[in-house]
């Protein structure tokens, strides 16, 4: 914990940069600022409040001294040249920069990249909480300080944090490739409120956060654990110490003070000077982007030079601005993209361009805030084909400078931006033939169709400004107050709800790195089990069950533990026996225990039949344990009132909310799943579902990951466990689980004499009676790779 200073500031933000450029160009290097949208928007309230900003000053190798301009407090952050090279160039935009804008180029990972982001980002959390009072706001900014609010939160847990994120955020599928996906996850996590672009953003984050964290989510919010907190100091890891708000926060520009600059005499002059020098074309098209293989720059321009091809555009009345700032030059693939990009504008202006009439002017460098004016002005149609844009805040500048409605947008649907600019032209930048028709259309759209379309845009950029977003972040942000917040989750279902008072977790171990877990006495065992839990074990949770599948590093490393002699790998889940089989990717000679111990199958070990246990052996190979003895008329009459009540429920679902009751048939069982389900319906299927086990009393009633099972016999994992410990002939055994099911086997484990060498482990949070805890499947599959290579070189 750091302590707050006496007169630290009351709002921070923190961004990878200072506000400012150094001048070096007088005898004494001074400061000058580099106003942006980001600035615009935090600069009122930076005036109202002691405000502060924290980022790198842009200058390697120095460190400066904390300075006042413009009104702003600015604490610069030092960096190296290697950290610039590591941190800066290397993991924030070779390995997440590429990552998070749907790889169009290969992220690299690197370890040492990795651990010099770890670095600054600390160095950056160091800084606030030396700079923040006590209980002050702070605002963290983009995937450079991902990191930040954990660490953060961990020193100072008496400030409020927000995280806002510019760029997009990918699919789980993509995400998942990230070799540090759950320390970036957890980092994230440290903020109260974390904003995102777009919905579709904010819903990647909450799914990859259940998927590889294992933490519930609900509507907008994520529980966050006492065990995932850094700022707790509970013992009891069941406790919801507050919950993480992720949401969409679509950032916008400073709409009128462009439209007071579009209509400033000067500039207008200046306009109509472009045109002229320009050659007076009947049509300006315009492109403005950083040098970036995001931009679509060469998508665009294959498809312009195509237009010249086909006769649909003349090079006499046509002509392209393409502005192209310099970005990331010494990262190889930025060097490519400004290479196939002024290959293709010389091919294009050799081929369609007349004597003093190019077809495209490039520059590749900035220009003043009034020349970018201008330049508005002057095109008829501004063309952005991003292949990937956070938001994209040239298409919102384009049309907030067009004050006589003129002008037309040709913009890609995979900008953040065409969510709210839905009267642009839209585009597949990756469809050519597409793209190349709907310039052509821009470049003849009618009079009034334009006055239409922009006008439109331009009243919502009216109302959806830099501080209406500001605004709104901040007090979003104001209103998440922790306690309430506890209080609030405390209420809510967690994904942990203890119903069979045998099930009580005893002890609350922390999390074990599992490299570091002992694994002598499994490795040197003379026949092992090695019992697995399916879902949330080796296999993420899903929105839909049936989507779940093994990491493939826990089933290649399955496959390897079944093939040592003398090993035996089971698994025992809730999932019915079919479907856990038909998942699973079980390798050869695996075991099976499915319906929480109801059914099973030892056909690997000998066995002949594949049934459901009952308590009792009921046909098959005893010596095997098999067993197959289906419901009595008396238990398909509750099987099918289950079935009743379920269509019964669903009938009844309130309007309000999203995502509907799903029901798992099982041969002696029901399983209802409300994964996915908003807290509004989460809530009344658990008061629905709670009444209907008072009225079937009969029935075994449990709870797990947002799933709740009717199950006709009171067999458990932990019997389950035993019988496979029994029927295998184990001298020691390992069980893996990760919910209120699975304590059964961890106690069932410790009744064991000290000579059977054994080990539970618990993945994810809240209490739990296991001797270990890992923290998701990644530590799952890498654990059990090592104890696969113990076995093998035993």
């Amino acid at each position: 914990m750091v302590a707050p200073p006496e007169d630290g500031a009351d709002f921070i933000v923190v961004a990878n940069r200072l506000p400012v450029d150094r001048d070096t160009s007088g005898e004494t290097p001074s400061w000058r600022t580099s106003p942006g949208g980001l600035v615009t928007g935090v600069a009122p309230v930076m005036q109202t409040h002691k405000g502060a900003w924290i980022g790198w000053a842009g200058v390697a190798d120095e460190e400066f001294d904390p300075f006042d301009i413009d009104g702003m407090h600015l604490v610069p952050v030092p960096l190296s040249s290697e950290e610039v090279r590591r941190y800066y160039e290397g993991f924030s935009n070779a390995t997440l920069w590429p990552l998070y804008h749907d790889v169009i180029v290969p992220p690299e990972f690197h370890r040492t990249w990795w651990n010099s982001y770890r670095t600054v980002n600390r160095r950056f959390a160091e800084a606030v909480a030396r700079t923040a009072s006590k209980g002050a706001t702070v605002w963290v900014h983009d995937y450079q300080l991902q990191l930040v609010p954990y660490l953060l939160r961990g020193m100072r847990p008496d400030v409020r944090i927000g995280f806002f994120n510019h760029i997009p955020f990918p699919p789980w599928e993509i995400f998942a490739q990230l070799p540090w996906r759950a320390q970036i996850l957890r980092g994230l996590l440290g903020a109260d409120l974390i904003g995102f672009q777009r919905p579709a953003d904010a819903q990647n984050f909450r799914r990859a956060v259940r998927i590889c964290l294992g933490l519930p989510s609900s509507g907008n919010l994520v529980k966050i654990p006492a065990a995932e907190d850094p700022a707790s100091e509970l013992g009891d890891t069941t406790t919801i110490t507050r919950t993480a708000e992720a949401s969409a926060f679509p950032i916008s520009i400073d709409t009128e003070h462009l439209a007071e600059l579009a209509r400033d005499p000067r500039i207008c002059a200046r306009a109509k000077e472009i045109r002229a020098e320009l050659g007076n074309p009947e049509t300006i098209l315009l492109g403005v982007d950083r040098m970036d293989y995001t931009k679509g720059i060469r998508h665009r321009l294959k498809a312009y030079g195509e237009l010249f091809n086909d006769g649909v555009l003349d090079p006499g009345t046509v002509t392209l601005v393409q502005i192209a700032t310099p970005s990331r030059e010494r990262i190889d693939q930025y060097q490519q993209i400004r290479t196939d990009v002024e290959l293709a504008v010389g091919r294009i202006n050799g081929e369609y361009s007349g004597m003093g009439h190019p077809v495209i002017h490039y520059f590749h460098h900035s220009y003043p805030r009034d020349e970018m004016t201008a330049l508005y002005i002057a095109a008829d149609v501004m063309l952005v084909t991003a292949l990937r844009d956070g938001m994209n805040l040239v298409a919102k500048e384009y049309v907030a400078c067009q004050t006589d409605d003129d002008g037309v947008l040709v913009l890609s649907e995979f900008a953040g931006a065409a969510e709210q600019l839905t009267q642009a032209v839209m585009v597949n930048p990756h469809d050519i033939s597409g793209l190349k028709s709907r310039i052509a259309a821009a470049v003849t759209m009618d009079p009034g169709e334009k006055r239409a379309r922009m006008r439109a845009m331009r009243e919502s950029l009216a109302e959806e400004d830099v501080r209406a977003w500001s605004d709104a972040f901040l007090t979003r942000l104001q209103q998440t107050d922790r306690a309430s917040q506890a209080e609030a989750a405390a209420h809510m279902r967690t994904d942990q709800h203890p119903t069979d008072a045998d099930a009580q977790p005893d002890s609350a171990p922390g999390y074990s790195d599992p490299d570091d877990i002992d694994i002598t006495a499994l490795a040197a065992a003379d026949r092992l089990l090695v019992g697995l839990d399916f879902d949330g074990v080796i296999a993420p949770l899903v929105d839909n069950p049936m989507d779940a599948a093994p990491l493939p590093a826990s089933a290649a490393a399955a496959e390897a533990l079944a093939a040592e002699p003398n090993t035996v790998v089971g698994y025992i889940s809730g999932r019915n026996l079919s479907v856990l089989k038909q998942l699973s990717n079980a390798p050869e000679g695996a075991i099976f225990i499915g319906s929480h111990g109801v059914e099973s199958d030892f056909s690997a070990i000998g066995g002949e039949d594949i049934g459901a246990a009952d308590g009792r052996r009921s046909g098959g190979n005893p010596a095997a344990g098999t067993y197959a003895s289906g419901p009595s008329n008396d238990e398909q009459a509750l099987l099918d009132e289950l079935d009743a009540a379920f269509t019964d429920i669903r009938t009844r679902t309130p309007e309000e909310g999203h995502g509907l009751l799903r029901i798992e048939r099982k041969p002696l069982g029901r399983t209802f799943h409300t994964r996915g389900c908003s807290e509004n319906r989460t809530a009344f299927y658990a008061t629905e579902l709670e009444a209907l086990a008072k009225r079937l009393g009969q029935l075994r009633f449990l709870t797990g990951h947002e799933m709740f099972e009717f199950a006709l016999r009171h067999q458990t994992k932990g019997n389950g466990l035993e019988r496979m410990i029994r029927q295998t002939g184990a001298t020691a055994a390992l069980y893996i689980g990760d919910d209120r099911t699975d304590e059964d086997a961890f106690k069932k484990l410790r009744t064991y004499p000290e000579d059977f060498p054994r080990l539970s482990i618990k993945v994810g949070p809240a209490g739990t009676a296991a001797e270990v805890r890992l923290q998701s499947p990644d530590d799952v599959a890498v654990f059990l790779g090592r104890l696969a290579a113990a076995r093998a070189g035993r």
